[in-house]
C-alpha cells in the first residue's frame, strides 16, 4: 500500500510538471526503481503508464489540427521501427548491468535537462534533409526511447528546432507525435516479455491524470526554469536514495 502511495504522488508531480516543462520520466523511472522491482520491470511499467499520457496528447494534436496525418506518418514509423528495436535489445542486457546503467543515463539526462539551451520560436533553414531526418536521426531517438525513456520529446523537440529549422510550438506538437509511436512500440514488447506490473501502472495513469490536469491550469503562471530545477532536484535525490539503499554509497 506505501509503494502505491508513492507512485501515486510521485506519478502526480511528474504529469504536473512534465505538462508545464517537460522530463517528468525522470522522476518516474527513479520512483519505480525504488519500490525495489527490477529494472526491466520498472522500464516496461514507466511505458505503460506514459503511453496514456503521450496518446491522449497525440488525439488532441490531431483533432485540434495542429499537425495531419501525412506530415508524421513516415516518422512516426521510423520513431517506431527505432524504438522496437532498441526495446528489444534492453531484454538481453543483464539486470545487475542495468541496475547500474539506468541511474547513470538518468543523471546524464537530468544534467542535459537542467543545462539544455532555451529553444527558439524563430523558424530558420533546416540543417538536416528530409531523409536523413526521418531515416537516421529520428530512429536513433526512438531506439533510445525503447532503451532508456526519459527525454525524450525533448530530444524530438530539440531536433524539430535545431536540425530542421522548425519552431518551438511546431517542433513540440510532431514531438508529441512521435513520443506516443516509440512509447507504443516499447509497450508492445514489454507486454509481450511480460515485464509490466499492472497495478503500479495503472496507480501511476491516474496520478499522471491528476497531475496533468493540475499543471494544465497552471500553464502560464510558473516559471519553466524553476520547474527544469525541481525535476532535476527530485531525480537526482530519488537516484542517491536507490544508490544508498544497494550499497554504492557505503
Amino acid at each position: 500500500m506505501e509503494s502505491l502511495l508513492f507512485l501515486f504522488l510521485a506519478a502526480s508531480i511528474a504529469g504536473f510538471i512534465d505538462t508545464l516543462a517537460g522530463g517528468g520520466g525522470l522522476i518516474t523511472v527513479p520512483a519505480l526503481i525504488l519500490t525495489g522491482i527490477p529494472p526491466h520491470v520498472a522500464l516496461g511499467t514507466n511505458k505503460l503508464q506514459s503511453s496514456i499520457g503521450s496518446g491522449t496528447a497525440t488525439l488532441m494534436m490531431f483533432r485540434k489540427g495542429r499537425v495531419s496525418w501525412p506530415h508524421v506518418k513516415n516518422l512516426m514509423l521510423a520513431a517506431f521501427i527505432g524504438s522496437l528495436l532498441g526495446t528489444i535489445a534492453v531484454q538481453f542486457i543483464n539486470a545487475a548491468v542495468l541496475s547500474f546503467v539506468v541511474p547513470s543515463v538518468l543523471v546524464i539526462i537530468a544534467l542535459y535537462f537542467l543545462f539544455s539551451p532555451q529553444l527558439s520560436e524563430v523558424e530558420r533553414h533546416p540543417v538536416l534533409s528530409d531523409n536523413l531526418y526521418c531515416r537516421l536521426l529520428v530512429p536513433i531517438i526512438g531506439w533510445y526511447d525503447g532503451m532508456f525513456g526519459p527525454g525524450t520529446g525533448s530530444f524530438f523537440a530539440l531536433a524539430g528546432v535545431s536540425l530542421r529549422g522548425q519552431g518551438l510550438i511546431d517542433a513540440t506538437v510532431v514531438a508529441k507525435t512521435l513520443n506516443f509511436s516509440t512509447n507504443i512500440a516499447s509497450l508492445m514488447v514489454f507486454l509481450i516479455a511480460g515485464k509490466v506490473v499492472w497495478l503500479y501502472g495503472f496507480t501511476m495513469m491516474a496520478g499522471q491524470f491528476l497531475g496533468a490536469f493540475g499543471g494544465s491550469h497552471c500553464l502560464l503562471r510558473i516559471n519553466p526554469r524553476y520547474l527544469r530545477m525541481l525535476v532535476v532536484t527530485m531525480c537526482l535525490a530519488m537516484l542517491a536514495r536507490y544508490a544508498y539503499s544497494t550499497g554504492w554509497l557505503g
